[in-house]
């Protein structure tokens, strides 16, 4: 066994696994291939996972990768708009005509 290679993935020049992999921003930014004043935007926004240490960020590449590859399925979609209407002067008004056209009282539905 001792003379068989084995196969890793990640950086090979330290040996870090790929879900072990930690890049700066310089990286992550030339990673994404995007300016580092992106990165810091879309991360203080929460929409890039990265970490503050003192001055420096740090951000795992396979968090970047699954980032990549997230595509907001329905149910995420629909939890964005949640609560985007509960401000609308005009919601009760268009929750009561829904519920007459179904010949139904609010309060039937909600049983």
């Amino acid at each position: 066994m001792s003379g068989m290679k084995t196969k890793t993935r990640g950086n090979a020049r330290t040996g870090v696994p790929a879900h072990l992999e930690v890049l700066t921003l310089a990286e992550a930014a030339a990673y994404l291939r995007v300016d580092e004043k992106q990165v810091l935007q879309m991360v203080q926004q929460g929409a890039l996972p990265g970490r503050q240490i003192g001055d420096d960020w740090r951000f795992f590449k396979a968090a970047l990768q699954a980032w990549l590859s997230n595509v907001p399925g329905d149910k995420e979609r629909l939890m964005e708009l949640a609560g985007a209407w509960k401000d609308d002067p005009d919601l009760e008004h268009i929750v009561r005509q829904a519920y007459q056209q179904r010949a139904r009282s609010r309060a039937e539905a909600l049983e």
